[in-house]
């Protein structure tokens, strides 16, 4: 795929014989504007697999190639790299124990919050906060919003189970409060 000018993100195959491909364009930190797959490209390496899975007779019922879509996973470093800032959902293969000075659960491994690269850039953090999000609509003072304890938990690679972009959906076009848009 890479000679198509594509990454493999994923590759499954189904019992059901379905072959399931997941396809992104390489990412390049130096590259102002990232691109993301639409139809036309996977229709693309879909005609492009087809022909190159009938010469090596590969055995498969049916063929999906898709992007990765709003909940993209995190395989590498680079995948960290290319989504720090953004807000992610990390599963951790073994609970932190009490970390936060008590205020994590000995036993969570699931946590949702902002990627960022740690202080030492040996490795990553998550940090977030256990306070509800506000309902569409609901202000919120500025004395409440500064007085939100943010918790930050760091991890190496090799500690996470999965790691995945959290899916927002933003049906109305609308930056939630303090929301910036990315490169501005």
């Amino acid at each position: 795929m890479a000679g198509l000018g594509y990454e493999l993100v994923e590759l499954e195959r189904s019992a059901g014989g379905t072959l399931r491909v997941t396809i992104d364009f390489p990412w390049n930190p130096q590259e102002g504007e990232e691109k993301f797959v639409n139809v036309e490209d996977c229709e693309r390496v879909t005609r492009q697999l087809q022909y190159t899975l009938e010469v090596e007779e590969v055995d498969y019922q049916r063929l999906e190639v898709s992007s990765p879509g709003i909940d993209r996973p995190l395989r590498n470093e680079r995948d960290f790299e290319r989504y720090a800032g953004e807000l992610v959902d990390i599963t951790l293969k073994a609970p932190m124990g009490a970390a936060a000075a008590g205020q994590v659960a000995p036993n969570r491994r699931k946590f949702r919050g902002t990627l960022e690269q740690a202080a030492d850039g040996k490795g990553w953090q998550i940090a977030w906060s256990d306070e509800p999000e506000p309902m569409p609509g609901q202000k919120v003072s500025k004395k409440k919003r500064e007085s939100v304890a943010m918790q930050v938990l760091g991890f190496t690679l090799d500690e996470v189970r999965d790691a995945r972009l959290a899916p927002i959906v933003d049906f109305k076009g609308r930056k939630r409060a303090g929301v910036q848009e990315q490169g501005k």
